[in-house]
């Protein structure tokens, strides 16, 4: 391979002819890999190698950049492995800086990579793992106190702060399969059927839309230790938002929510709160917009995992060819219910801004991640019931 082919290639960062030689720099003392990022040298100063241990015994370096003996790997997502096995090997979680140093990477650049990759921060990844220990540790230990150590929190106090809000109710209750918790629920009638709405002391914790029969006894499935009872009087207010948003008349259902939810369903569940009144998004740009683009099938089970309809607008997600896709509360419904939502937010943006696109379609990573006037996050009271 000519000197010219070779520097035309480094030149063009072209990745294909990574493996096949790299390049040093006199004036750094660095052998880089042919498509490595950094600044390109002035020719005078390169030199080619066929590979990383002829550049060595020159007396050059490993680029930590481009990582170069990393045999084609892409050397973010190598370092990004090897900050995961530290922070899974590791008693206590270590700190951005001391995990970047141990995988040569700044802090700024592993953070970015870990996000990339992840969809999530190395602190945000470390806490789900102990999350993760904690709730595994919960089903085996009968002492809680126990069970918050060994999953490795400091305090009582740390894991009730940073556990009991992605539980969506308390560690014991957890553990106990809501024991003790009282649930309350009413009924309501909409234009789309009947509505149940179920609430803890702490906020809602189900809506559900179908036959009144069906849905109480789905309701006692899925919370078979708590107390549950109607109430009809302390529940209305929150009954007739929901009445009023199905409607068309309040398109910004707030709601305060106490639900439970893994790290990921949260993420994805948050991430259908910014979708707009009137608009839809494929199940590929929600994946996109939680940073995590291959994940279009969890993506679909998280939606369909959704406790609280309408809240958790899941029937504003349909398929990347325009079907509407499935709906837990029937297909017909979903139709529905999203028709009303456009003919009602078209109504209203002709005499006001117009905000959404033709179609009633958005790019991922712009509303998505912007959302409507700042929507409720999952678990943190928005208003009480009157």
């Amino acid at each position: 391979m000519s000197q010219n082919l070779q520097w035309q290639s480094v030149l063009a960062r072209d990745a294909r002819f990574d493996g096949t030689f790299v390049y040093a720099v006199r004036s750094t003392g660095v052998y880089c890999r042919p498509s490595c990022p950094s600044r390109r040298p002035k020719r005078d100063r390169v030199e080619f190698f066929t590979d990383p241990n002829e550049a060595e015994r020159a007396g050059f370096r490993a680029c930590r950049r481009c990582c170069p003996k990393t045999n084609g790997a892409d050397p973010a997502t190598v370092k990004v492995l090897a900050a995961i096995k530290l922070i899974e090997s590791a008693e206590e979680t270590p700190a951005l800086g001391e995990l970047a140093n141990s995988v040569s990477l700044s802090p700024h650049h592993l953070l970015r990579s870990f996000q990339k990759l992840l969809g999530v921060t190395p602190r945000e990844y470390a806490d789900s793992l102990r999350l993760k220990n904690f709730k595994h540790q919960l089903k085996n230990n009968p002492n809680v106190t126990h069970a918050l150590y060994a999953a490795g929190y400091s305090s009582s106090s740390r894991v009730y702060e940073n556990a009991a809000p992605r539980l969506g109710m308390t560690p014991l209750t957890y553990r106990n399969g809501g024991e003790g918790l009282s649930i309350r629920y009413t009924i309501g009638q909409s234009d789309f059927g009947q509505v149940l709405l179920a609430a803890t002391d702490k906020g809602v914790c189900a809506i559900k839309l179908g036959d009144p029969a069906q849905l109480i006894s789905e309701l006692e499935h899925e919370f078979p230790n708590a107390q549950i009872a109607c109430d009809d009087r302390e529940l209305h207010s929150w009954l007739t938002h929901v009445l009023q948003h199905l409607a068309g008349r309040e398109p910004d259902l707030r709601l305060p929510l106490h639900v439970r939810s893994t790290a990921f369903q949260r993420q994805v569940w948050q991430a259908l709160q910014q979708i707009p009144y009137g608009a839809t998004a494929s199940y590929s740009e929600v994946a996109k917009a939680i940073r995590k683009p291959r994940a279009v099938r969890a993506v679909a089970r998280a939606c369909a995992s959704n406790p609280v309809c309408l809240a958790i607008p899941c029937h504003r997600v349909i398929q990347k060819n325009g079907y509407h896709g499935g709906y837990r509360w029937g297909v017909a419904r979903k139709e529905a219910i999203l028709a009303r939502e456009a003919a009602e937010s078209t109504t209203k943006d002709k005499s006001s801004h117009g905000q959404f696109p033709k179609e009633n379609r958005y790019k991922a990573g712009s509303q998505l991640r912007s959302g409507p006037r700042n929507p409720p996050s999952i678990g943190i009271p928005a208003h009480r019931p009157d």
